[in-house]
Order: C-alpha cells, then sequence, then structure tokens
C-alpha cells in the first residue's frame, strides 16, 4: 500500500510541476494582451466605427500599427542624427522623471540591449574580500582597473543580482576567469550559488590574477 500511495503522490506531484509553469505562462500571456488591448482601445475603436470589424480583428490591426511604428522609430535611430535626437531626449527624459534610465535599461536587458548596462564589458572574478588568508571567497564582476593595479568589483546578491555591493581590492585578492560570460556568472546568482562549482571547475585553465598582469616595475 505504501508503495502504491508513494507512487499516486509522485504521479500528482508530477503532473502539478508539468501542468503549473503552463497554466502561469498562460495567465501571464492573457494578463498581457489584456493590458495591451486597453492600451490601445483608441485605436481599436477607431477601426471598428469606420470598417465594421470584428473586435479581435480590430485589436489586430491596431497591435500592428504599433509595431509598425516601433519598426518606423528603430529604423530612425539607427540613423546618425536620429541617434542624435535619441540621445538629447534621452537626457531631458532623464532630468525631467529620475526613474526614466532604470526603466530603459530593464527593458533593454529583457529584450537583449546590454549596451547600457553597467556589467556589459564586465569580468568574472572570485575575490576575498578580507584578505588573501581568509578562507571566505565570493563571486564578483570587476567593473573597473585603477591605474595602480587595483579592482573595482561589484559582488552581487541572490536571487536578485541587480543589488550588492562595490568593493575596492588589491590585485592579490582578485582572481578572475576570462573565459566564464557575464551570463553565465549571474544564473548562478539568481540559483542563490547553485552551479557555481561546475562553472568554474569548467574554467580552470587559464585564470588570471592582476598580479599577473602588473606592468613590471623599473
Amino acid at each position: 500500500m505504501s508503495a502504491i500511495r508513494n507512487f499516486i503522490k509522485n504521479a500528482i506531484i508530477g503532473g502539478v510541476v508539468v501542468i503549473l509553469p503552463i497554466m502561469i505562462l498562460a495567465f501571464l500571456f492573457r494578463w498581457l494582451f489584456g493590458v495591451i488591448s486597453e492600451l490601445i482601445s483608441p485605436i481599436t475603436s477607431i477601426l471598428l466605427d469606420h470598417f465594421d470589424l470584428p473586435e479581435l480583428v480590430g485589436d489586430i490591426l491596431a497591435l500592428s500599427l504599433i509595431i509598425s511604428l516601433c519598426f518606423l522609430l528603430g529604423t530612425i535611430v539607427a540613423t546618425s542624427v536620429g541617434s542624435w535626437i535619441h540621445e538629447r531626449f534621452d537626457r531631458y527624459a532623464s532630468r525631467l522623471a529620475p526613474g526614466y534610465n532604470l526603466i530603459k535599461e530593464i527593458v533593454g536587458q529583457f529584450f537583449g540591449d546590454k549596451s547600457n548596462s553597467p556589467f556589459a564589458n564586465g569580468e568574472v572574478a572570485v575575490v576575498n574580500l578580507y584578505g588573501i588568508n581568509c578562507p571566505a571567497r565570493v563571486t564578483a564582476l570587476v567593473t573597473s582597473r585603477h591605474p595602480n593595479g587595483d579592482f573595482t568589483v561589484f559582488v552581487p546578491t541572490g536571487p536578485n543580482p541587480t543589488s550588492g555591493m562595490m568593493y575596492h581590492l588589491p590585485p592579490e585578492a582578485v582572481t578572475l576567469y576570462p573565459d566564464i560570460g557575464v551570463e553565465d556568472m549571474m544564473r548562478t546568482v539568481i540559483a542563490c550559488g547553485a552551479g557555481t562549482g561546475a562553472l568554474l571547475s569548467r574554467h580552470q585553465g587559464e585564470r588570471q590574477t592582476n598580479r599577473e598582469q602588473r606592468p613590471p616595475s623599473a
């Protein structure tokens, strides 16, 4: 009987694990479509009144117009003049609305644009925050190199890697992993460290430290 109960329990849990993500995804899509439909309702109403179209067709046409407008704006921004106008607009919007840059960065990260990310050119490292004789080490991103050879690093917190602490460290406290991508490192932070051992062990080959990169003394 115990084996049967365990089988039934595992089967139900397995089914929930399969169905629940699908239901959550479907709910998110339904919520997103509702939000978009509400935003474009003025355009949809005009199309319905003038062309006597079904509401779903009106939503699709309105959404197509918005996508076309985004394509047009993206094409303009890709030009030198459009880029100049966009830059001026960003500066004005940042002064007018302090949260504009944060929203812009979040949207850019969501769609894969890392050009404005402070970690776009970051280097993955493992650092000794409390001295090289302390066994405690943390995963970090190198965000700046100093003329004297020191590093500025950002230590993200899990599971939210956008928060953390900044430290200025001497070269002997920093071990670089140049073959590890920032995205791979961020996945381990989101997972609260899970997978870090496997990630670092795959990239043990050519680890670098700033001590090795110091210019030779005269």
